[in-house]
């Protein structure tokens, strides 16, 4: 398929046939998408909203989230993605920073849409119902591929999220490049379970499936069994999942009971892709598991393909995208400035002065190396090292050690307080059978693990934290140690 740099959503919706989506609320036909699209953006325009309006829409996923997505495209409103698990401080400050009106369905996950309008300081609610729409639609002429279409935010792990601006030329950009990565065919068949509003959620379910016609299996909220079931049902042949789904997909009793014989590739991230766990799911399942690395911030950075060698492809983040000139600046920090990148924070100065350089390259925060042959490894992040007696330990080589024991499900490494040594690395773990800290210890030693790079304390979870992205919130893991191991 050839792509336009002037196509919109809209232009591809409008041009597909068949099915677009298997939702909660039934299975869509890419008319049914456009007409229901159209639709609601008139509704919008007759309540009086005008382009360049913001309309935050805080939803559970399914088709409503992207029939108001592509609504507010073409009535020419800029949306404001909301995770369907963000607390009334994340909503107050993302409503607040961007002037959004809020629109819900007329409850979410149990709470009147219209308690939360209040609770958070909505200046005006609206209510979502794809049974209650105009009987005209509306066209545009809507937004186009480089006007801002999107405010999304960072996960918020780290303290009220920033406001990344997004046009659709840059989420547009992934399209070619997971083609390419994964041969894509004709007869693909998407299931995206990550939340919609964030990076990877929106160009696997909104923006891709759209720009080549593949039927996206869509779920309100992420739960290991039924995904599994929505797997075998619909025949998925690619999936999307962030790191943490598809560990909690492996460790379901129903995995092993599931036909999953349809799944040509998993793509994941959005954290570290632990080795142990995906060469697991690649046993187990058949299929290839790759990756993009890059941001919320900065698009594809690098990826790993169906043709990389499963060594290159399960321990590297592939090879970086030639149009992403990607430098190793100071100390191995990743930088870009490609046409994935976003044009910046929204109104935020100091923000944008710690995300760019003077010269206009994106600065990720993570630390990497690239090898002979060009594949790039993220060895750190900048603000994720444990720093023990003045040496820096990489949390994620840790957590990548740690994860290599049999009993070990799942693992997040944080830095936990020390009267001596300032930081010691604390490992919370999801276990499979008993586990203590002697026994991963001997498993380390046994595997020639460097001493440096083994946890000095270990903490059984029944399930690691998540953020409101799906990714595990470090932040609450790491408040935990500061409590727990407190220095008196």
């Amino acid at each position: 398929m050839s792509d336009s740099s002037r196509a919109t959503i809209a232009d591809y919706v409008a041009r597909n046939s068949g099915v677009a989506f298997h939702t909660p609320e039934g299975t869509f036909t890419w008319a049914e998408y456009d007409d229901r699209s159209s639709r609601l953006a008139r509704s919008y325009v007759d309540a009086g909203f005008a382009p360049g309006d913001r309309l935050a829409v805080l939803l559970t996923g399914g088709a409503l989230t992207h029939v108001a997505y592509l609504a507010a495209q073409k009535a020419g409103l800029v949306t404001v993605g909301i995770g369907p698990r963000a607390g009334d401080a994340e909503i107050r400050h993302l409503l607040e920073k961007t002037g959004a009106a809020l629109a819900t369905r007329a409850e979410h996950r149990g709470r009147p849409g219209a308690d939360i309008a209040a609770a958070c300081g909505a200046h005006r609610h609206i209510v979502l119902d794809l049974d209650a729409l105009p009987a005209e639609g509306f066209a545009g002429p809507g937004l186009g591929p480089d006007d801002i279409f999107f405010l999304n935010s960072t996960s918020g792990t780290t303290g009220l999220p920033k406001v990344v601006r997004q046009t659709l030329n840059n989420r547009k950009y992934f399209g070619p490049l997971a083609h390419a990565a994964a041969r894509l065919g004709p007869d693909e068949v998407f299931a995206s379970v990550l939340p919609a509003p964030y990076g990877f959620g929106l160009w696997s379910a909104h923006v891709v499936p759209a720009m080549y016609g593949y039927p996206t299996v869509l779920t309100a909220e992420f739960d290991a069994d039924e995904t599994l079931r929505l797997i075998e049902r619909h025949r998925v042949t690619v999936l999307c999942a962030v790191t943490a789904q598809f560990i909690m997909l492996l460790n379901s009793p129903r995995f092993a009971g599931t036909d999953l014989s349809s799944l040509r590739v998993m793509f994941t991230g959005g954290e570290r892709v632990p080795l142990a766990r995906a060469r697991e799911f690649e046993e187990r399942t058949g299929a290839k598991v790759l990756q993009f690395y890059g941001s919320n911030e900065a698009g594809p950075i690098s990826v790993t393909t169906v043709d990389d060698p499963p060594e290159r492809r399960l321990t590297t983040a592939g090879r970086p995208i030639p149009a992403m000139r990607l430098e190793l600046v100071g100390e191995g920090q990743i930088s870009v400035a490609g046409p994935g990148c976003t044009p910046g924070y929204l109104d935020d100065d100091a923000a944008n002065a710690a995300l760019f350089r003077p010269d206009g390259r994106l600065l990720t925060g993570d630390v990497g190396t690239i090898d002979a042959d060009g594949y790039l490894s993220i060895t750190g992040r900048i603000a994720d090292f444990i720093i023990r007696g003045g040496h820096n330990v990489s949390a994620l080589v840790v957590e990548e050690a740690v994860a290599g024991h049999p009993a070990v499900a799942a693992v997040a490494v944080v830095a936990a307080p020390d009267p001596v040594l300032g930081e010691r690395a604390c490992a919370y773990v999801v276990t499979r059978g008993p586990l203590t800290l002697d026994d991963l210890r001997t498993h380390l030693d046994a595997g020639g693990v460097g001493k440096q790079n083994w946890p000095e304390h270990l903490v059984e979870l029944p399930g690691l934290p998540l953020g409101t992205g799906g990714k595990v919130d470090k932040a609450a893991l790491r408040a935990d140690a500061a409590r727990r191991f407190a220095v008196p």
